[in-house]
């Protein structure tokens, strides 16, 4: 079935415009809770966070009145990262999580993501009923079987707490003079304890929220200022987080910046090390190729899913593998959290720095990234790619052109009217003129 409200990861918007007005937020609460409360019967109890966007103030009022209007319990955590949420999700016992960001968008936008009880995203039938009951006429209950809200006012560092565990008890971060980039986002108090309670030396940016300057030239959409930074303090490395803390870029000490990939291949190949690998590990059909022939030569077999962290968790599962993640830098360490974790990832990335006494520039000397482009071609509502006979035969030009040395994806965007072309190889591949060549029969037909 089509979504109306939903997209690949909940409600996304600018602020005032459809859906992101208080209406609406409104009335998705009142449906959340009349689905959550139909399962069995009971009272259903929804946690709620969000990042440090101005409006997040506007959008929890407006869920927890329609949630209460419905009689679901509310617990409110406050500012907390995305993955935080979902933890605290599980431990309250929770039947449903809300988070409110926009993640690495501006401050004028925001949105919605839910987790279940276990912490994971929202089954497509969940959020189909959920899109029903939206458009069902809105009843209160009666007042005494009214919902009741309360603030965990611990939350934070119950958080805090968790993500110290996972680093191993043996170690220590002492000695390590760590840059960390918060994005003005919902890491802001949160990665400052965890990284200094391990010992740390650490040079803090992007911490100083206001409402109106998340990832504004900071953060791990915008790492050029951490880059920087990591030079001039003569640090050990840098990390930045997304404005929702589920995402993450890592800055070598001479400046250099990781990918999602790198990340991946450095947790994969500590794992090995240490005896607690998987098969394989999971990536997504922008991963880089290069990353699929390095994790082959260690024994390791890369599985794409669909882009999109919720599909990276879902072929984990299938797979029964613990370690997954994006080229962006959303890292899932399965065994440690039910969705990708900013804090956690880099945690577990600091401790192959420290058990392996190797820097990251040497941790990932061992995956060279083949040379990708990516080309955006803009269409027309409504186009089909799949209905143009030219396209077709420009991509299978390329794809005879690749064989054995690089590939070619298509991939629509799931938020703007656009194509993306793209095409990686090998240094024998003209990649430019390639990825260029069904970029073109695309504009032709479009």
């Amino acid at each position: 079935m089509s979504r109306k409200y939903f997209g690949t990861d909940g409600i996304r918007g600018r602020v005032g415009d459809s859906p992101v007005t208080p209406d609406f937020m409104l009335k998705l609460g009142w449906a959340t809770g009349k689905v959550f409360a139909s399962g069995e019967g009971a009272r259903p109890t929804v946690v709620i966070g969000k990042d440090t966007r101005v409006s997040g103030y506007m959008l929890e009022s407006a869920l927890q009145a329609g949630l209460v209007a419905a009689g679901a319990n509310v617990k409110l955590l406050g500012p907390l990262p995305t993955p935080g949420i979902a933890l605290l999700t599980r431990s309250q016992k929770a039947d449903a999580g809300i988070v409110i960001s926009a993640s690495h968008n501006p401050y004028y936008d925001n949105g919605i993501k839910f987790f279940n009880g276990q912490g994971s995203k929202l089954s497509d039938e969940l959020e189909l009923q959920i899109e029903a009951m939206i458009d069902a006429p809105m009843e209160t209950v009666d007042s005494e079987q009214l919902g009741k809200a309360s603030r965990i006012a611990d939350a934070a560092g119950r958080y805090i707490e968790y993500c110290k565990s996972t680093f191993p008890d043996e170690l220590s971060l002492k000695g390590l003079k760590i840059v960390i980039d918060c994005a003005h986002g919902a890491t802001y108090h949160i990665a400052p304890g965890v990284f200094e309670e391990l010992g740390a030396e650490i040079t803090l940016m992007g911490a100083s929220p206001d409402g109106y300057n998340i990832n504004d030239g900071v953060g791990s959409t915008e790492p050029a200022a951490l880059q920087q930074r990591v030079l001039e303090e003569k640090a050990d490395l840098g990390i930045a987080f997304d404005g929702d803390g589920d995402r993450l870029q890592m800055v070598n000490h001479a400046g250099e910046l990781l990918t999602g990939d790198d990340v991946l291949y450095i947790l994969a190949m500590h794992r090995l090390a240490t005896g607690g690998s998987d098969a394989g590990v999971v990536g997504t059909l922008m991963t880089n190729m290069g990353l699929e022939l390095a994790l082959e030569q260690s024994g390791l077999r890369l599985a794409r899913a669909k882009v999109g962290d919720r599909y990276v968790k879902e072929l984990m599962v299938a797979e029964g593998w613990s370690l997954g993640g994006e080229s962006s830098g959303h890292i899932i360490c399965g065994n440690l959290s039910t969705t990708g974790d900013g804090v956690i990832a880099a945690l577990q990335v600091l401790s192959a720095v420290v058990a392996s006494g190797r820097g990251l520039q040497e941790l990932t000397s061992g995956f060279t990234p083949l040379p990708q482009v990516l080309v955006n071609v803009r269409i027309r509502k409504g186009f089909d790619i799949t209905a143009h006979q030219a396209i077709s035969d420009a991509c299978e030009r390329v794809e005879r052109e690749l064989v054995g040395r690089g590939r070619l994806l298509l991939r629509p965007s799931g938020t703007e009217p656009v194509i993306r072309v793209m095409v990686e190889g090998d240094e024998t591949v003209a990649i430019d003129t390639l990825a260029n060549e069904v970029a073109e029969a695309i504009r032709q037909a479009a």
